[in-house]
């Protein structure tokens, strides 16, 4: 059986597309109000992570940072220590890179193979099985969960050794994070000279100097509604996270430093529950 523990926006839609596939699924999450969907289809409640994974030969784990992860694989009630021996744990939760190696050390210790195995995409890439997933760990035990990682998702990279799937997903975040505040600042300079809202983005939208992901974005910006895909608090967790990797390595980021303060500023603001575009929202509001 198939464990999957974290049911929020992207786990909840990936754990339905494993299960409307045919695979029996034994699920966790830590308000069972968000499990109720995937019950009434078919899925098996897990009464804690433990329970979970006395059930499962394979777990997937899709939480919101890494003490989330730490606390469901090695707290009191934590998963690792009740997978049965040979069993593989896949991490899809975004988290930074030495984190991901010392889970794999972790489940080492259990003999549990584990992947960090990171996605690209929010929510509806989610909901129609089309994420990108970012792997690392043995190129072997991905072949064992290829087959899931296919029905959740459109494509499956292997970066190499553990880690490196991590490092990826933190890469393309950064780029996406960016890529957001600056069209957003954009479109507000525009309408600042006089040029309509739906003028812009028609424009720069499908150009050459615009993310194609922007263009789902589009009736978000246009009407000032941001219902939810991807959180603004959660990519704000991530530029903290490359912000923590970048002073590890020794890598310069001014421009990701400046994009984190004003994504924590839009936080502080109210605005971390909104989808990330609502980014655009913080720079067009007068702030006292």
């Amino acid at each position: 059986m198939i464990g999957f523990i974290g049911l929020g926006i992207m786990g909840s839609r990936m754990a339905a597309n494993l299960l409307s596939s045919g695979n029996k699924l034994v699920i966790y999450n830590r308000t069972k109000e968000k499990a109720l969907d995937l019950l009434d289809k078919g899925a098996v409640w897990g009464e804690s992570p433990a329970e979970t994974a006395r059930q499962s030969t394979v777990l997937f784990t899709m939480l919101t940072n890494p003490k989330a992860v730490e606390t469901v694989a090695l707290g009191d009630e934590g998963f690792l220590q009740h997978l049965p021996k040979n069993s593989i744990w896949v991490d899809c939760s975004t988290v930074n890179p030495g984190f991901s190696r010392q889970m794999a050390d972790e489940a080492r210790r259990f003999d549990i193979r584990f992947l960090d195995a990171p996605v690209a995409g929010s929510l509806k890439p989610a909901e129609n099985g089309e994420l990108v997933f970012h792997v690392g760990g043995d190129a072997g035990v991905l072949e064992e969960v290829r087959t899931y990682l296919n029905v959740m998702g459109k494509a499956i990279h292997h970066q190499g050794e553990h880690g490196s799937g991590t490092s990826m997903k933190l890469v393309v975040n950064l780029t996406l994070a960016q890529s957001m505040a600056v069209f957003a600042e954009a479109l507000n300079f525009g309408e600042s000279l006089g040029l309509e809202k739906e003028t812009i983005l028609n424009t720069l939208i499908g150009g050459p100097t615009t993310g194609a992901f922007i263009g789902g974005k589009k009736n978000k910006l246009l009407t000032n509604q941001y219902d939810t895909e991807f959180p603004l608090e959660h990519i704000q967790k991530d530029l903290n996270l490359i912000a923590g990797e970048a002073y590890q390595s020794g890598s310069s980021l001014p421009i990701a430093n400046v994009t984190k303060e004003m994504y924590s500023l839009a936080n502080q603001y109210g605005l971390g529950k909104e989808d990330f575009s609502a980014i655009y929202e913080f720079l067009r509001t007068p702030h006292k």
